[in-house]
């Protein structure tokens, strides 16, 4: 389980983390939404040490993370950056260096079976002899998570975890970790800009405006009211086979369709007049 009380983080002068307060159950996928710079990837950066916070505490199974040395932390806590890079070693020793903070000589039979084990539950097995930086982003999506679940954590920090991905593999990735999450009882925090997607694989949301927690909950939380406050854009929140579902509103749903010619564009004379007049330059 994971608690955080009156977080706050500042780069010099410029507080980013305002007063977070929050907690992650055990087996729970929790996601963090908002916009760019809300302070989402800062806040997931104060969980894993990175950053050390000015105010507040962290605690993950009741134990202090603040306390913590960087070995002790990433036996308890797996961190998935938003964008690794790939380094010239196998599939295979990349997920076995997330056994680092247990070994204290060297591998033993116990690390290299459950690497293997984890490789194969997450579907890397005729890639792991190859070399991380000849795959795919997606698959390399995937050896991040297999190593961060290798350290046997309590908590699992994703930092965007289908940033790099499509619809087909986001989805893939998605249900992977919530399999797997599942079935570990990890608590799990994630950012995420796809919101329909953290919608179908999270159990409850935590919403970010400018370092502040807007609002926290399960799916009852998101409606078109907290959606414009957090994100800025007129929108309709949909129900579908009991979940909400964000649609944006273009803005050019104002344009009558008299004035869309057949071509699908904007005729020239509305056209123009929606467009700024050149300026001269003398």
């Amino acid at each position: 389980m994971l608690t955080v009380k009156n977080l706050d983080f500042a780069y010099g002068s410029k507080k980013i983390l305002k007063d977070i307060s929050f907690e992650v159950n055990e087996g729970e996928i929790v996601s963090i939404l908002g916009c760019n710079g809300a302070g989402k990837t800062t806040l997931l950066k104060c969980l894993c040490g990175i950053y050390c916070p000015k105010n507040g505490a962290i605690e993950v199974n009741g134990q202090n993370a603040l306390a913590m040395n960087s070995r002790d932390m990433a036996q308890i806590i797996g961190y998935v950056p938003q964008r690794p890079v790939p380094s010239r070693m196998t599939v295979f020793d990349a997920v076995l260096m997330g056994r680092r903070p247990h070994i204290q000589i060297s591998a033993g039979h116990r690390d290299y079976e459950l690497v293997a084990a984890v490789i194969d539950q997450i579907g890397l097995s005729n890639l792991s002899l190859h070399y991380t930086d000849e795959i795919s982003g997606g698959e390399y999506q995937k050896v991040q998570l297999a190593r961060a679940l290798v350290q046997e954590p309590n908590l699992l920090v994703l930092d965007e975890p289908t940033s790099a991905l499509d619809v087909a593999n986001s989805h893939a990735a998605m249900q992977i970790i919530y399999h797997q999450v599942k079935s570990r009882h990890l608590s799990t925090i994630m950012t995420m800009h796809d919101i329909n997607l953290a919608v179908y694989y999270s159990d409850r949301f935590i919403f970010i405006k400018n370092g502040r927690l807007l609002a926290t909950g399960g799916r009852e939380v998101i409606t078109a009211d907290l959606i414009k406050e957090v994100y800025g854009i007129d929108n309709d929140v949909i129900i579908h086979e009991g979940r909400p579902f964000v649609i944006p509103k273009w803005a050019g749903d104002g344009v009558k369709d008299s004035e869309v010619g057949n071509n699908g564009k904007i005729g020239a004379d509305q056209n123009a007049a929606r467009s700024p007049s050149p300026v001269k330059v003398s």
